[in-house]
């Protein structure tokens, strides 16, 4: 690639040519900044200014920027086998990566489908539970039902589950057989306890399945933390509730682990080891090539599998779902020196122990400020939301939300700090690899970007 070609020309380029994700399409002239550089959690742009990455990419540069191991690990394979056809054929990296993914797992989750991205893994967790009940003769439990805020994929299938309104104003989703449930961040319970709270929208969750049927209804989808709706942390026992119901009416659970998975929370899961239950299913893409390769992949328990063993004499049971690149070679390097990184550097350790302090940073920083109406987050996780008046029109009120999430996320910007603004809340999730050192200086970014915030407002 041609490095003296000039930034202005690479500008008019990305506007004339590439329509980016969620871009409006009106807007052909939207000022993208050009990334050139790369190291550790940091990111430059093509004047040499230096970002902390606040995102991580998108929740997925989990081992940072410039991991030569990864890079090198891709090169080789991709000299030694770039590609071979799922379909016909398997490769070492692939197997290796899916026995690797059987021994992190819960339990017994141990049969690996791989897919090319979280989406995918998704979509195709839905359809291998379709598949399952047509496979043992319970033709009719075909309902999933998914949560407000949820965040699934962009396919046509997981974004008809994902229950983020706003990302559905202008494209069609499927309504027919989803169904979902309301919003269950604590910050809404008002003036009833957080186990009151936890036990009403279990109760929902029941109530759903009662009536619509337990006979049609398929399965439960959740992600551990909603991301992309705010990480929004549902109240304590919540996911071990939800499971239970699930198991009492032979509704399968769905575990959205694409962000929660590979450190984030401190753990390779978090289903078990976080909110002590095991799903049926688990989804997870990310970090686990720390976003240098795409890949995902969907975790299938024993207990699904020899249950569909057992009705192999009746009828063809093919599976007909898979993609191009379901455990593609390279990935699957990438993906394995990605998890041996982690073994080796101990990241795991390192997220358990630095994780008190940024929730503390963030804390601190969510008391500080009268225009931040909540700070939360998890391991890793945190969001900054931005006070939002009730006493005004949905209309007025939005308005206000974005201009807020605008101002946050300029304000950090222009002191080296990327967040990802969501309407009235910035969401970070800085690379693992991140230092005591570094969570101060990216707090301190963000306390004073709050301050000028905050000043402007009055």
């Amino acid at each position: 690639m041609n490095s003296s070609i000039n930034k202005n020309f690479i500008k008019d380029y990305d506007n004339q040519y590439f329509l980016h994700p969620w871009e409006d399409c009106s807007n052909n002239n939207s000022d993208y900044k050009i990334i050139k550089n790369s190291n550790g959690i940091y990111l430059f742009d093509e004047s040499g200014k230096k970002y902390i990455d606040g995102p991580g990419g998108m929740w997925c540069v989990n081992l940072g920027y410039g991991r030569k191991e990864i890079a090198q690990e891709i090169a080789k394979q991709c000299e030694k086998l770039p590609y071979f056809s799922p379909w016909f054929s398997t490769a070492e990296p692939s197997a290796l990566l899916a026995k690797k993914l059987a021994s992190l797992t819960p339990k017994d989750l141990n049969t690996v489908f791989f897919t090319t991205c979280g989406s995918t893994a998704l979509d195709s967790a839905v359809r291998f539970v379709h598949y399952y009940f047509n496979c043992i003769n319970k033709n009719d439990k075909k309902t999933i039902i998914a949560r407000e805020k949820g965040y699934h994929g962009s396919t046509l299938l997981s974004a008809s589950i994902s229950g983020k309104e706003r990302d559905k104003r202008v494209l069609d989703t499927i309504d027919n057989g989803i169904k979902f449930l309301s919003n269950v961040n604590p910050n809404l319970k008002g003036d009833i306890t957080e186990e009151e709270w936890c036990n009403q929208k279990v109760a929902e969750l029941e109530n759903t399945i009662l009536e619509i049927g337990p006979d049609k209804v398929a399965a439960f989808v959740a992600e551990p933390i909603l991301a992309s709706g705010g990480v929004i942390i549902p109240p304590k026992g919540y996911h071990k509730k939800t499971h239970n119901i699930c198991k009492k009416y032979d509704v399968l659970y769905i575990s959205d682990e694409v962000v929660t998975a590979f450190g984030r929370l401190g753990h390779w899961f978090s289903s078990e080891d976080v909110f002590d239950f095991i799903p049926d299913i688990i989804t997870c893409a990310k970090g686990l090539t720390s976003g240098y390769i795409p890949m995902g992949a969907m975790i299938i328990s024993d207990s699904l599998i020899n249950n569909i063993k057992k009705n192999s004499n009746n009828y063809d049971l093919l599976f007909s779902n898979g993609f191009t690149y379901s455990g593609h070679p390279i990935a699957s390097a990438a993906a394995l020196k990605t998890i041996e990184i982690m073994e080796k550097e101990k990241i795991l350790d390192h997220v358990r122990d630095i994780t008190p302090y940024f929730q503390s940073r963030l804390k601190k920083l969510g008391e500080k400020y009268e225009c931040i109406s909540d700070a939360r987050g998890i391991g890793l996780l945190g969001c900054l939301e931005g006070y939002s008046n009730p006493l005004l029109d949905d209309k007025k009120r939005l308005e206000i939300d974005h201009q807020f999430g605008t101002m946050i996320d300029k304000a950090a910007e222009k002191r080296g700090l990327l967040v990802r603004p969501i309407i009235n809340m910035c969401v970070f999730s800085p690379p693992l690899i991140i230092t005591k050192t570094e969570i101060d200086l990216m707090f301190n970014i963000l306390d004073d970007a709050v301050s000028e915030v905050e000043k402007n407002l009055k």
